[in-house]
């Protein structure tokens, strides 16, 4: 099962957007995904067309201890499955404080859907802060998927990422690498997103040494802008099902093919101390 967190703590980069239409894509390919949303907006829920309302559980449930993964997953076409959120999920980032295994609690869930092989991918869409499920995320996952939008302020946040990158690998989740870095709104033919792109070509050639964005790749797959993209929430869909020929469709359609292409990182046994 590869476990894939989706994060950036800037917001309007396309991160929900990549993460539920690289959910839908892989889903499209026949594999069996769970989409995990992290933030307390529920934006990728809705993205999905779920909206979870009353008493509908949750991944609050699941932090709060109240119920399993498989119990608050939803599935919302085939192959597609969604661990939905709502606002209840912000509380979760003030219960946790004092909690003695707060960073592990996601990874404790999804160790025991992991046991009955009921999904190939699991793809987390982190909120747009480097708190407390942030982490959570980091911790159960094997893969980080960066979105960023080629812009010169997007490299000094960049930095930030990967410094949390770092912490969690030492801390928490040793088997944590950052695979991929995904150039979201991207503008074809601009000097700017040329620059950035050389910019961060240079960056990760030049990282060595044993760190968790060591080997990560740029998507050759640009995310151009495009207006399909932005309207496809609206309608509770993923862009294949909105648009299946725009340009948008096709952009996330090379990116599952890459990311399918990919080789999983190799997973060692985490020891418990005694």
């Amino acid at each position: 099962m590869r476990t894939i967190a989706i994060m950036n703590q800037k917001g309007g980069v396309g991160k929900t957007t990549s993460s539920v239409n690289l959910a839908a894509g892989l889903a499209r390919q026949g594999k069996r995904v769970l989409l995990i949303d992290l933030d307390p907006q529920g934006h990728a829920s809705l993205h999905l067309g779920y909206e979870a309302v009353g008493d509908t559980p949750t991944i609050y449930d699941v932090f709060s201890s109240v119920k399993t993964i498989g119990e608050v997953r939803h599935m919302v076409s085939d192959n597609l499955w969604i661990a939905a959120s709502n606002v209840d999920l912000a509380a979760a980032e003030l219960e946790l404080v004092d909690a003695p295994n707060r960073e592990t609690v996601l990874r404790d869930a999804l160790n025991l859907i992991a046991e009955s092989n009921a999904f190939e991918y699991v793809i987390m869409d982190c909120p747009p802060s480097l708190g407390v499920l942030t982490v959570n995320a980091l911790t159960a996952a094997s893969e980080v998927f960066i979105p960023l939008q080629p812009h010169f302020f997007a490299l000094q946040g960049l930095s930030k990422l990967l410094s949390t990158t770092a912490l969690v690998s030492r801390r928490l989740n040793r088997n944590l690498k950052v695979t991929g870095i995904m150039l979201c709104l991207y503008e074809t033919g601009t000097r700017l997103a040329a620059d950035v792109c050389d910019d961060l070509n240079d960056f990760l050639t030049r990282s060595e040494g044993d760190t968790p964005w060591s080997g990560a790749k740029i998507f050759e797959s640009r995310i151009r802008r495009n207006i399909k993209l932005a309207e496809a929430p609206s309608y509770g869909q993923s862009v294949f099902d909105y648009d299946s020929k725009c340009n948008g469709a096709e952009d996330y359609g090379n990116m599952v093919n890459e990311v399918l292409a990919m080789q999983q990182p190799v997973q060692e046994p985490i020891r418990i101390a005694a």
